[in-house]
């Protein structure tokens, strides 16, 4: 590759700083851009001014300035919060309050890291853009198309999570980790003394951080108490509102456990409860013990608001999908799939198909896209 000025999307975690390490080091131009996404909450409730918050960009900005130093480019603060208001975080209230479980991530990459920040390093003089995300890139010389594979870490791979990108996007950009393990990346920034080297790995969605999720959301959704069924109709106690839950929920139910048969008296044996059917329309929570339910299983999902890489649906063959992040590959066959929808058939049934989360295509390494989950 011929020298080139691009911009990297540095986080202040280790990832993107070797990002922008290995692109400098080929001899680029090389940019680094610290993108602020959320400012209504950077302090956690009742801290004071010195206090770091529940979402640490403050603390995140200064550790990637320090790598922008010690690799020697310069660095650019830049604040995308009302546009991350606008299109992502009004669409993750709209779904929870519709009783669905969206993921923000998959959207602020689309909306946020591969748009408002590509556009806007385009404007910078940028040739190609460059994140720390663990997936590949490659141009399929066959039909001209650009591909996007899975990182050669399994454990890392981000491929679903950046599945809505599309031809000019994937053109632009570049993920020079997603050819190294983890263990690689962090042996590489403690070879040339990066500051974040043993950074801890950031976890959940800025705008939460390390919060309890209900707390989080209490603050944007009202309560709308309703009743917990199980399923043969008893109600088993009352929740807090049905956007506080999720399919395959265990923890956090506040209703105990009926023995199963054969257990003995008195020895608190039973098998746990999960959250199986969220239903709207009568606000009622259903809730069955075992994770084993065939309440939990499915064969099938329809998906809606589709995002094909290539720009049109694959053709209607056997392939594999993730109906959440870290699910290994589950075989499957599409059907009735179009520029808007699909329908998906498993060879085996899945666990937890959640409304809102997104169902991921893949052949082979190759991730094709994928849509939001309906049913």
């Amino acid at each position: 590759m011929s020298k080139q000025r691009i911009v990297v999307g540095l986080s202040g975690g280790v990832d993107s700083a070797v990002t922008a390490h290995s692109l400098k080091k080929q001899g680029h131009e090389v940019v680094g851009i610290f993108m602020k996404n959320w400012e209504d909450d950077d302090r956690a409730a009742g801290s004071s001014e010195d206090e770091p918050g529940y979402c640490t960009s403050n603390i995140d900005f200064v550790d990637a300035a320090a790598v922008a130093d010690v690799i020697g480019i310069e660095i650019e603060h830049v604040n995308f919060a009302a546009e991350y208001k606008d299109r992502v975080f009004s669409d993750f209230l709209r779904e929870y309050q519709a009783g669905r479980t969206p993921n923000p991530d998959i959207l602020c990459n689309a909306e946020i890291k591969f748009k408002a920040f590509l556009d806007h390093s385009i404007r910078l003089g940028a040739e190609k853009i460059a994140t720390g995300h663990y997936a590949r890139t490659r141009l399929n010389q066959a039909d001209g198309n650009h591909e996007l594979l899975k990182g050669l870490d399994p454990s890392k791979d981000q491929s679903y999570f950046l599945h809505r990108l599309n031809q000019a996007q994937l053109s632009k950009t570049l993920f020079p980790i997603g050819e190294l393990h983890k263990k690689q990346v962090r042996q590489i920034a403690e070879d040339i003394g990066l500051p974040n080297a043993k950074k801890k790995d950031s976890t959940g969605i800025c705008f939460i951080g390390e919060r309890p999720f209900r707390d989080f959301l209490n603050r944007y959704i009202a309560k709308a108490p309703g009743p917990i069924r199980d399923e043969k109709g008893r109600r088993l106690g009352d929740h807090l509102g049905l956007s506080f839950y999720t399919l395959g929920q265990r923890q956090g139910l506040g209703i105990g456990g009926i023995k199963d048969k054969g257990a003995q008296k008195g020895s608190g044996d039973h098998a746990p409860w999960f959250v199986a059917r969220k239903e709207v329309e009568t606000n009622t929570l259903w809730v069955v013990q075992g994770h084993d339910h065939p309440w939990l299983h499915s064969l099938s999902l329809v998906a809606q608001d589709a995002s094909w890489i290539a720009g049109n649906p694959p053709p209607e063959s056997l392939l594999a999908a993730k109906t959440r992040y870290r699910q290994s590959d589950a075989e499957c066959s599409v059907s009735r799939a179009s520029r808007l929808q699909f329908e998906l058939n498993f060879s085996r049934p899945q666990w937890a198909v959640t409304p809102g989360q997104s169902a991921v295509l893949y052949a082979g390494d190759v991730c094709l896209g994928g849509g939001i989950i309906t049913f």
